[in-house]
């Protein structure tokens, strides 16, 4: 997918300012984020409605996360050949669609068949929205860009996810659906309304396991998937712990929700730190740092002040490592960045559903900071699996083509 409207540097080699696209791009990450984040938070307030569990309702967590690595996995490879923004477009729609059905929801089933289909919506979503991202990015300034793009998820953290619990409190759970569905379409209309236009790839679109064959790339993937599996293991259980363990309202759930997204957002004024140190060091030290905060939680998780305060650089962290992994990936092959981002996205929410499901029993048989403990363990692996990353040398998809 080759990008029309990408900005260049100036006459005395200044790089120009960021395209405009970047930051619809941006908002569309919170419209998703939104959703596949607000779960967590308002699950107590949704279990008591439907006379369910949290267990049970965060079922409907782990559907988003296999809806959106099957559709990234088979669906994500079209990018290239149909176009980012016409597939995000067709995404955004269908997302908003089954945000209705999720606040319709009368009983739990329901309400996983709602969020399974807004995982299929987000397979395609993200991918595209990563792709263009990387495509637009003025030369010499693809981690400042995509760290731009990245703080939709501060976004929604910040305005949707941390405002859900307050609206689940003040109004109900059903309005928090409604709310991330009106926001969906607002995205689409700002992407209608964008100049930004891409060029359709006229090859056909290859199969996504192919890439797994590219040297170098499945030391990524290692990472990204314990990486994901711990974030998602934690995240999914932070706000039942909070309010069933430490006694604090839903609504605290959303400031925990907040001081994680404002940890995140801080972190883009820090992006230049992977120019001047390079991806290889900071790689792996932003997964030890996450680690470190996960050892945290367990051995000061009795405290909600201090919480707070390791979510925060838990965030901080996370942006770290998430831009760096998509900055890694989509560079392997502009011409393939649909296809890589989608084999991304498929490990990301597959991990996703396994560290939703298997962290359940953890956190409910043991406490969670024996979960917590794993969630370290894990990182601990996404580490090793980046410094072996840095003796690999990733082969273009071009040269692996023609061996």
């Amino acid at each position: 997918m080759t990008n029309t409207d990408q900005p260049s540097a100036d006459a005395g080699g200044t790089p120009t300012r960021l395209p405009g696209m970047a930051y619809v791009l941006t908002g569309c990450v919170a419209v998703i984020g939104s959703n596949s984040l607000g779960l967590g938070p308002i699950a107590p307030a949704v279990a008591d409605s439907l006379g369910s569990s949290v267990p049970a309702v965060m079922t409907a967590a782990a559907a988003f996360g296999l809806g959106t690595a099957a559709s990234a996995l088979f669906l994500a490879r079209h990018i290239d050949r149909i176009g980012a923004r016409r597939m995000l477009q067709f995404a955004l729609a269908l997302l908003a669609a089954s945000l209705v059905v999720s606040a319709a929801a009368p009983i739990v089933t329901v309400l996983v068949v709602g969020q399974l289909i807004a995982g299929i919506a987000s397979g395609i979503a993200l991918p595209a929205i990563y792709s263009s991202a990387a495509a637009i990015a003025p030369p010499g300034r693809e981690t400042r860009t995509i760290g731009v793009v990245l703080t939709g998820w501060t976004l929604s953290m910040v305005v949707g996810v941390a405002l859900s619990a307050v609206l689940a409190d003040l109004v109900h759970w059903r309005a928090v659906f409604v709310a991330i569905a009106v926001l969906a379409l607002a995205a689409i209309a700002m992407l209608a309304i964008s100049k930004h236009r891409d060029i359709p790839a006229t090859e056909s679109a290859p199969l996504p396991l192919e890439a797994l064959q590219i040297k170098g790339i499945k030391p990524l993937l290692i990472a990204c998937g314990a990486f994901m599996a711990a974030f998602y293991g934690i995240y999914g259980y932070l706000g039942d712990y909070l309010h069933n363990s430490l006694g604090e309202p839903v609504s605290a759930n959303g400031l925990a929700a907040l001081i994680y997204g404002l940890g995140f957002g801080a972190a883009a004024l820090l992006d230049h730190i992977v120019d001047r140190f390079g991806v290889k060091r900071v790689m792996p030290a932003a997964f030890l740092a996450t680690g470190i905060v996960y050892v945290s939680m367990a051995l000061l998780g009795g405290s909600f002040t201090a919480i707070l305060v390791a979510v925060f650089f838990w965030g901080l962290a996370n942006h770290f490592g998430l831009n760096i992994l998509i900055m890694r990936l989509s560079a392997i092959d502009p011409a393939r960045r649909g296809t890589l981002m989608g084999l991304n996205s498929a490990v990301t929410y597959l991990a996703g559903f396994a560290g939703t499901a298997g962290f359940g029993p953890l956190h409910t048989e043991f406490g969670f900071p024996i979960a917590s403990f794993v969630a370290a363990g894990l990182m601990l692996i996404a580490a090793l699996a980046a410094a072996w990353r840095q003796n690999e040398e990733v082969t273009q998809w071009t040269a692996h083509r023609r061996t």
